[in-house]
């Protein structure tokens, strides 16, 4: 297993449209630095009330560029929930979703965010050679 790891800015955006008044639709953008290089794009559905601390989002989204030098897509995967004090985040590559040269790519994703707002991540990844 291989690992990566750096950071990345984050746009999280409404987009307009709420399901049933519950579940809030919002569109991301990312720029990725560091072992991934490249962009990203993907959408967030959340519901619940974070500022009481309790809510919880699923999110499907894409990143196009280059994993350690290998060019290519894949998709990540992300569920998220909190309750309290306590908070679970699971985040990982899509599997089949690898293109070019990261086909075949599985992984998780881990992530911390910095008082000051700083996403900094640890990709887990394996990529099996010839795919």
């Amino acid at each position: 297993m291989a690992h990566t790891a750096g950071t990345f800015e984050v746009r999280v955006e409404p987009s307009g449209s709420e399901l049933d008044g519950a579940v809030s639709r919002m569109g991301i953008t990312k720029q990725w630095f560091g072992g991934i290089e490249g962009s990203g794009a993907g959408v967030m559905l959340s519901a619940g009330d974070p500022g009481a601390g309790a809510a919880g989002y699923v999110a499907i989204e894409t990143v196009q560029g280059r994993l350690d030098g290998q060019e290519g897509s894949f998709a990540f995967a992300q569920m998220g929930r909190m309750s309290g004090r306590d908070q679970v985040l699971e985040y990982v590559v899509v599997p089949g979703s690898g293109t070019d040269e990261l086909a075949g790519l599985t992984g998780e994703f881990f992530l911390h965010v910095d008082d000051d707002g700083t996403h900094h991540y640890r990709l887990e990844y394996d990529l099996p050679a010839g795919e």
